[in-house]
């Protein structure tokens, strides 16, 4: 079951421009600036998140994460029910594991399960 849409990470290539317009766009700075990942909080929305190797494996366009508790079993729903896998669970940092598949149409749905 799904705990709802709570981040959507853009796959970018400048890091250093996206995150200015991010920053500018959300009026928020970052909660995390690392050279994998950029996030931000802004209160009321989703996080945000800037991937500059989401190109590199395969991401050509936004990915809308649902949290979920069990990522395993989320995993394997979404590809019983016709989703091709584009990234495999994987552990992110911290015990946070994501994963990602696409629908029929190549519509991105990424997965993450917080650490327990």
């Amino acid at each position: 079951m799904s705990e709802g849409l709570k981040t959507i990470t853009y796959p970018v290539k400048d890091l250093a421009r996206a995150k200015a317009l991010f920053g500018a766009l959300l009026g928020v700075e970052p909660y995390t600036d690392e050279a994998y990942y950029v996030g931000f909080r802004a209160p009321g929305q989703p996080e945000v998140g800037l991937d500059p190797n989401g190109h590199a494996k395969g991401l050509t366009g936004p990915v809308p994460y649902w949290h979920v508790a069990d990522i395993d079993a989320a995993l394997a729903g979404l590809v019983g029910a016709g989703a091709e896998v584009v990234q495999d669970i994987q552990e992110v940092g911290g015990g946070m594991r994501i994963a990602s598949v696409q629908d029929a149409d190549g519509n991105a749905v990424g997965l993450v399960q917080e650490a327990s």
